[in-house]
């Protein structure tokens, strides 16, 4: 209890005057209030020895901190405040939407619709169009869309490394500062179809600690090959039995692995076997998934490649940068570009970082930016 009242009073505090507001100017961030409220936060204390204060049975401990890596950061020296991870979903609940993140995605899309806009699929991006210090376009399928604005919702690394061009209107951040700054975590994901239930396997979520995780965490932020990885397993069948034929179970296992730039071994067919057989080996373990190998109908995955490949995360990072003191708040890349007039990030590299939550919150100060810009209106953060 005591564990959810002190980071309760600092959610409180960074949800009021922090992640739902951008940094536009200096003295947004640096001003006697704002540093007042940076105080109460508590940063210089890691998640995991914040968590140990008030948790001493070392398997809850591990659970809690273990949650930092949803955003990318290890809680041995991530800041404290990525604990509230964990309260919120003991205060607010875990929630589902029917149908998944692809429900999100759709409803997102047929809004936008809604509200005039056009979606163009299959379109490569090449870069985007800036002219004396303005974004007026980009260069899509080689040929030019002009725009009065330009929202860029691709990884923020990347944007800046290959969609920006323009020498100047990348500010401070020269390709020499982006493969110097520091990134999160990546992941294995593998999906399975199986042919039979899960009974005995209760959970819709499920976590398989190992018992040197430190030296696991460690591992995957210093590269190397991991032997006995902590892993997620969740099931979402068992919350809508929809997502799998009747009579079948689908399966999603996430092992959070070193991003591709930290890797210090090749993602090739032999990597993607070792952490798929490692994974099936341990999943046999548990009480209900002993023959789950012969037991699976359809198994694909996603490496940190295909993040590189499919989604351009820059180095395959799953979270994109990772939300240290010097990448988070005022010191992360923010909506609104520092160098080029109408153009407008947003995504897990910018403010105010990476999960699905904090990326839709980037989303509205992203927008709320655009607006004030384009209309005058002067939003009350």
């Amino acid at each position: 209890m005591d564990y959810l009242q002190e980071i309760y009073k600092r959610f409180i505090v960074a949800k009021n005057y922090f992640i739902q507001r951008p940094f536009r100017k200096f003295k947004d961030f640096y001003n006697p209030f704002m540093i007042k409220q940076t105080l109460k936060l508590k940063t210089f204390d890691s998640a995991d020895h914040f968590i140990g204060k008030y948790i001493k049975d070392e398997r809850i401990k591990n659970m809690l901190s273990f949650q930092t890596l949803y955003i990318g950061i290890s809680p041995y020296n991530g800041p404290s405040l990525y604990s509230i991870i964990p309260m919120i979903e003991f205060l607010y609940g875990v929630w589902f939407i029917k149908g998944g993140m692809h429900t999100m995605a759709t409803s997102m899309e047929k809004l936008f619709y809604e509200l005039g806009g056009k979606v163009h699929y299959n379109a490569d991006v090449e870069k985007i169009s800036i002219e004396d210090g303005h974004a007026n376009g980009i260069y899509v399928n080689g040929r030019r869309e002009e725009a009065d604005y330009v929202m860029c919702n691709a990884d923020f690394p990347y944007a800046m490394k290959e969609l920006i061009q323009d020498k100047k209107a990348k500010g401070k951040y020269t390709d020499e500062k982006i493969d110097a700054m520091k990134y999160s975590c990546s992941c294995f994901l593998l999906y399975l179809g199986t042919n039979r239930k899960y009974d005995q396997v209760e959970g819709v979520h499920n976590f398989v600690f190992k018992s040197e995780m430190k030296k696991n965490i460690n591992d995957i932020f210093s590269g190397k090959k991991l032997q006995d990885g902590a892993f997620y397993i969740h099931i979402p069948s068992k919350a809508e039995p929809s997502m799998a034929p009747e009579g079948k179970e689908a399966i999603y296992v996430l092992l959070p692995v070193s991003e591709l730039s930290t890797a210090k071994y090749e993602w090739n067919e032999e990597t993607i076997q070792y952490y798929r057989n490692y994974l099936i080996r341990e999943m046999k373990k548990i009480k209900g998934f002993e023959n789950l190998e012969e037991e699976i109908v359809s198994e694909s995955y996603t490496t940190p490649l295909n993040f590189k490949q499919r989604f351009n995360a820059y180095n395959g990072a799953t979270f994109g940068l990772q939300p240290t003191l010097r990448q988070s708040n005022h010191m992360r890349p923010q909506s609104k570009a520092t160098h080029c007039e109408n153009l407008y990030f947003t995504g897990s590299s910018t403010h105010p970082g990476a999960g699905v939550p904090i990326v839709l919150l980037s989303a509205k100060i992203a927008a709320q930016e655009l607006i004030s810009d384009d209309q005058g209106i002067q939003f009350d953060y």
